[in-house]
């Protein structure tokens, strides 16, 4: 019975999305510079490595940008830990009523129990085990809801970003690029700004946490 559930909602194989995966889906992100305002968020400035010119076309690793990013780190830790909760709790449950299956059996082989009392037990076990398979789907698609939100906050938060921090360095357009994807398969690493992206995000969600 454990196996099953655990195939149900155990397995995080179908039920924990990577965020890469998510962001792969969009492929590029092009940001076309509006004109020059006062920057809304924070852009690292002094030792900052990237030597881009304004009109440039630059890009960012989104692995790396999601691996260094602290409210990404912060949300899948989160879903990572309700996650667990639902599949220790269904678990739990599975174990429970695998043990009350053996123990009608083991009774029932006996001559236990009347043929009433057996046929009223059997269903009433045939009954838990399909609200328990019941249980792990909807939790299944409880998760799958939580993460693609989660998913598309970090998304918005990303872009929401990148749109202040271009008025402010006036690139061509931001690419972005994966291991994977490989949309840049060859660029001057001077136009790589994922760590200078990486620092700003972070310490605007550093601001962001410190009011909570």
């Amino acid at each position: 019975m454990e196996n099953n559930v655990q195939s149900s909602c155990g397995n995080k194989t179908p039920i924990i999305l990577s965020v890469l995966a998510l962001i792969m889906a969009i492929v590029v992100l092009v940001f076309q510079f509006v004109g020059e305002k006062g920057p809304k968020v924070t852009i690292p400035e002094g030792d900052s490595e990237v030597a881009a010119q304004r009109g440039d076309i630059v890009y960012v690793r989104m692995d790396t940008l999601i691996m260094q990013y602290d409210m990404a780190s912060d949300l899948s830790s989160t879903f990572q830990a309700e996650a667990q909760a639902v599949q220790d709790d269904l678990n739990k449950r599975g174990r429970k009523l695998e043990s009350d299956m053996k123990s009608f059996e083991n009774q029932y082989q006996k001559g236990l129990l009347t043929r009433s009392n057996a046929e009223q037990q059997q269903n009433a076990l045939l009954k838990r085990q399909q609200e328990l398979q019941n249980l792990a789907n909807q939790k299944q698609l409880e998760l799958q809801e939580k993460e693609y939100v989660m998913n598309n906050q970090i998304i918005y938060a990303i872009k929401t970003y990148l749109e202040e921090y271009n008025k402010v360095r006036g690139y061509a357009a931001i690419l972005t690029t994966t291991d994977v994807s490989n949309t840049v398969i060859v660029g001057n690493v001077a136009l790589d700004i994922t760590q200078e992206v990486v620092e700003g995000l972070n310490a605007e969600y550093i601001k962001v946490r410190n009011k909570n």
